[in-house]
């Protein structure tokens, strides 16, 4: 069985309504990116124009591998990353069709 990713499902947050299916998902969306080292993984993803190996991002965030490897796990399950596995390391990258879901749920005109 495969679980929807968050970024999948979210409904965009200046919908007329929005069901709790979708509050979950957006809120599970939000907690992925709710941390300081992921926001600087998908940063310096974002700036690679290639996928990065899991060797080159571990040294650039001054944590240890498991760390590093549970973040990415995360940005993973949320749907924000592809992981490929090549050899016996894993490359991971920023799903653009995730970023422009992403981006759908964060746009809104605040009225004053």
């Amino acid at each position: 069985m495969q679980i929807e990713a968050p970024v999948a499902c979210c409904a965009p947050l200046a919908a007329t309504s929005v069901t709790d299916d979708e509050a979950n998902a957006t809120a599970a969306l939000f907690k992925a990116l709710a941390d300081p080292h992921r926001v600087k993984i998908l940063n310096l993803l974002a700036n690679a124009g290639e996928s990065v190996c899991v060797c080159e991002i571990t040294p650039r965030l001054d944590l240890g591998q498991p760390t590093v490897s549970f973040h990415l796990k995360k940005l993973c399950d949320s749907g924000l990353l592809v992981r490929e596995q090549r050899g016996t390391w894993a490359y991971y990258s920023i799903d653009p069709e995730a970023m422009n879901r992403l981006r759908g749920v964060v746009d809104m005109e605040v009225k004053a």
